[in-house]
């Protein structure tokens, strides 16, 4: 069965705000209220895809603290705006 858009949208806003580290709670919240809505499917599996990452990785991308993989960097660039204030 496959799944909805809304659903998909609901599930992962539910996976943004349940990650297990507070700080990518917070990021990821952030990211999800300001952007989640205006997603198309493409960004939809870029974001899906990103939050299969482990909280370690995504918040050394996300703070500079190392590069973010070729695949990801566009999201994680667009992460970083919103949390800074600037997206």
């Amino acid at each position: 069965m496959s799944e909805d858009r809304e659903t998909r949208k609901k599930r992962l806003a539910m996976r943004s705000m349940r990650r297990g580290t507070k700080e990518m709670d917070i990021l990821l919240i952030r990211y999800r209220d300001a952007r989640l809505a205006a997603m198309g499917d493409a960004e939809l599996d870029a974001y899906e895809a990103l939050l299969e990452e482990n909280d370690q990785d995504l918040y050394q991308w996300i703070s500079g603290q190392k590069p973010a993989p070729a695949a990801h960097a566009p999201l994680v660039d667009s992460i970083r705006a919103v949390a800074s204030g600037a997206g």
